[in-house]
C-alpha cells in the first residue's frame, strides 16, 4: 500500500509499504477513506519529538470502512463505517473507566518508556513516534486499528466524510479546551492561535456561551475564519501589544479564561522577542512559550489557563505569576472518546459545520510531501488538508 512516512526533519515520503495484518483479536483492518495533516503533525516534520523513526508512517486523523476483523464476534464488522480517535484506549485500566481516555495505562506499548520521561505512561496514539507506543499512522490506504472494540465510534447513517472526520481530533480538541474553561456564561475568553484547533476553540466557546471571544493570530485567511467561527475581536500581535488590547477590551480585568492553540512552535512579534523567535527557529528550538508567557499575562487574577497545545519537553514558565495570580491550569491530550457522540449530535443538528475550514483537498497520497510543505509555510492560503482516497 501506500503511505506517507516520515524519513528525517522536513523528509516526508510518499512510499510503497507493507499492507497491515491483524495482531490480535480486538484488531480491525480499515480501508482509509478520508485523512488529514495535523498542526501537530508539523512538529513531527520539524523534527521537534523525540523517538521518531525513518519510515514511520504519519497520520493521526482519519476514518473508514472496516475491511478484516480479529475475531467473528467483534462489535465492528466488515463493512462499517468508523471514525477513529486519535489515542488509543483499552477499555479496562483505571483511566479508562474514569473517562480519563488520552491517559489509558495500558495502549502504549511502550510505557516504561514514557514513564521514565514522565513518571508513568499514558494512552499510545496513532502515528506520533515511539515514545506514544510506534503504531502506525492513517495517512495511508490501510491501518491496523488495534483495540478497536473500545474507542472507535460508527458514523453517524447521512453523515459525510468531511462532516465526520475531524471527530478524529480537532473538533473535540477544541471542545475540551473550552470546557476546561468552566463557562457559565458571559465570560471572556482569549485564545491563541487561529489554525484549525483554535478555529473550533472559537467555535466551542460560542456554543458554550462566552461573552466576548478574542483570537490572538497574524495570518490574513486565519483571522478571516476566526471572524467566521465566532470571535468578536481579533489582535494581531505584529501590529499591537496583545498585553495592552486584552486590557483595553476587558476594562482592565483581564481575560477570564485564556487558551493555547499554538504549542511548542509559537513565534514572538515585536522587539527583542521577535529577534529571540528567529534565532530560536533557526535553531529548531522547541522552547518557545511566547504565547503562553503572554497567557499568564493576560489572564485575569484566579483565571483559567487552558493548553491544548502539544509540547515535548520542559519550557520556562513564569510560575510566580502563576502563584501569585492563583491561577489554575488545565491541559492534556483530548480525551476524544468522551466527546464524540454529543459532538457527533452537534454536527447533525447543524450546530457545527466542520467543513469550513478545510482549505486542501486531494485524492492522491502523492500530493501528501509537498501539501506538509504548504501547511506548515502557511503558502496558498492552507489551513487543513483532506486526503480523499
Amino acid at each position: 500500500m501506500r503511505a506517507l512516512c516520515w524519513n528525517g526533519r522536513n523528509d516526508i515520503r510518499c512510499e510503497t509499504v507493507p499492507d497491515p495484518a491483524i495482531e490480535d483479536r480486538r484488531d480491525v483492518i480499515l480501508r482509509v477513506t478520508s485523512c488529514a495533516i495535523c498542526g501537530s503533525d508539523l512538529h513531527l516534520m520539524d523534527g521537534q519529538m523525540p523517538t521518531m523513526e525513518k519510515g514511520d508512517i504519519l497520520g493521526h486523523e482519519f476514518m473508514g470502512e472496516v475491511v478484516e476483523v480479529g475475531s467473528p464476534d467483534h462489535v465492528l464488522k466488515k463493512g462499517d463505517r468508523v471514525v477513529v480517535p486519535f489515542n488509543i484506549n483499552c477499555g479496562e485500566c483505571r483511566m479508562c473507566r474514569l473517562g480519563n481516555w488520552s491517559c489509558c495505562l495500558k495502549s502504549n506499548r511502550n510505557g516504561e518508556m514514557a514513564a521514565k520521561v514522565q513518571g508513568y505512561p499514558t494512552a499510545g496514539l496513532f502515528g506520533y513516534s515511539h515514545l506514544t507506543g510506534g503504531y502506525s499512522g492513517g495517512q495511508a490506504e490501510y491501518v491496523r486499528v488495534p483495540m478497536a472494540d473500545v474507542a472507535p465510534m460508527k458514523v453517524p447513517e447521512g453523515m459525510s466524510d468531511e462532516q465526520a472526520l475531524f471527530l478524529t481530533d480537532i473538533l473535540p480538541t477544541g471542545w475540551q479546551a473550552i470546557d476546561h474553561c468552566g463557562l457559565q456564561g458571559g465570560e471572556t475568553v482569549a485564545i491563541w492561535g487561529a489554525g484549525p484547533v483554535g478555529l473550533f476553540a472559537i467555535k466551542s466557546a460560542v456554543l458554550m456561551k462566552a461573552g466576548r471571544i478574542i483570537a490572538i493570530e497574524t495570518v490574513p485567511e486565519r483571522i478571516e475564519l476566526a471572524r467566521i467561527a465566532g470571535a468578536t475581536d481579533i489582535i494581531n500581535p505584529a501590529d499591537e501589544s496583545v498585553q495592552d488590547r486584552i486590557r483595553e477590551i476587558t476594562g482592565g480585568q483581564g481575560a477570564d479564561a485564556v487558551v493555547d492553540c499554538v504549542g511548542m512552535e509559537a513565534s514572538g512579534h515585536g522587539g527583542v522577542l521577535g529577534v529571540l523567535s528567529k534565532v530560536q527557529e533557526k535553531l529548531t528550538a522547541t522552547e518557545r512559550p511566547y504565547a503562553l508567557e503572554q497567557m499568564v499575562q493576560a489572564v485575569r487574577p484566579c483565571g483559567i489557563i487552558s493548553v491544548p497545545g502539544v509540547y515535548s519537553g520542559a519550557v520556562p514558565i513564569n510560575m510566580a505569576a502563576i502563584v501569585q495570580k492563583g491561577l489554575t491550569m488545565k491541559t492534556g491530550q483530548t480525551h476524544v472518546k468522551r466527546y464524540l457522540e454529543p459532538l457527533a449530535k452537534l454536527i447533525q443538528d447543524g450546530s457545527i459545520d466542520p467543513t469550513f475550514l478545510i482549505s486542501h483537498r486531494s485524492s492522491n497520497l502523492e500530493d501528501g510531501p509537498e501539501l506538509y510543505r504548504k501547511f506548515r509555510d502557511k503558502e496558498d492560503k492552507c489551513v487543513k488538508v483532506v486526503f480523499h482516497l
